[in-house]
């Protein structure tokens, strides 16, 4: 936000929100975005400018982005563009222990994921009906995250129909068996 002009957190909070830019930028607690503010202060990336106060409200910094702070913004956005990360989101972690719950629990809970999936999918298409006249440029985010729920939706229903078919299924004595075929050699043997 500090790239487009000097301004206060609450600011840049509410332009965030106007734009739809809370889709991808978590600012629903004030207080991570002035812990932001503060850490990119302490590194020099940002600059307070002054005080603004606009009739009864309360004094605001007002910040602006150095030229340290521009040059790295715009390297820090080459490099996520460009690079794979490795990325830590609960869905996948939960899957990796599908084992836990019956087939039948895994069922249920990953219907109502679709469900859920196919509300924001339509919440999504509403959003993008609203902002048909907006260039594409400002709401490729959103196509992006689109585009992610519309393919997790399609895996979740292969998933759900796999499990009701019968062709993905485990039980407990099947996945201690598999545990013991599947156990590093040094796990096999006591001492």
């Amino acid at each position: 936000m500090l790239y487009e002009a000097p301004m206060h957190p609450y600011r840049m909070q509410q332009l965030i929100k106007e734009r739809g830019k809370d889709e991808v930028i978590n600012v629903v607690q004030r207080a991570t975005l002035y812990q932001t503010i503060n850490r990119l202060e302490r590194e020099g990336l940002i600059t307070a400018q002054g005080v603004s106060r606009d009739e009864n409200r309360p004094e605001r910094t007002v910040y602006e982005l150095t030229r340290a702070g521009r040059e790295i913004m715009l390297e820090w956005m080459r490099q996520i563009l460009s690079t794979l990360s490795s990325e830590f989101p609960d869905f996948p972690a939960a899957i990796s222990f599908l084992g836990l719950l019956t087939p039948e629990d895994v069922r249920h809970q990953l219907e109502r994921r679709a469900v859920a999936l196919q509300a924001e999918l339509d919440r999504l298409d509403h959003q993008f009906e609203l902002t048909r006249s907006l260039p594409r440029l400002f709401l490729l985010e959103m196509e992006y995250i689109r585009a992610t729920y519309a393919t997790q939706l399609q895996w979740v229903r292969s998933v759900v129909a796999d499990v009701k078919s019968g062709d993905l299924a485990w039980s407990d004595a099947w996945l201690r068996e598999m545990a013991a075929k599947f156990a590093a050699p040094s796990e096999t043997t006591s001492p």
